[in-house]
């Protein structure tokens, strides 16, 4: 795992926590969860790669 994906994970979590606090304190309640919603997706389309190839690995190791 790169330090660098680490940090983009960080960094979308901060814009995205920033972004729903705001909305929230303007009584946007409902794009502030899609917001939320959204951060969670771009996420976990970064780990995708990973998780590809941490799988990759495991087979590699136990020659499946």
């Amino acid at each position: 795992m790169d330090v660098g994906l680490i940090l983009k994970i960080a960094g979308v979590g901060v814009l995205v926590s920033i972004s729903s606090a705001i909305l929230n304190k303007s009584g946007r309640d409902e794009q502030a969860m899609m917001v939320t919603v959204a951060g969670i997706v771009v996420v976990m389309l970064m780990l995708v790669g990973e998780i590809g190839s941490l799988f990759e690995a495991v087979r590699s190791v136990f020659e499946l």
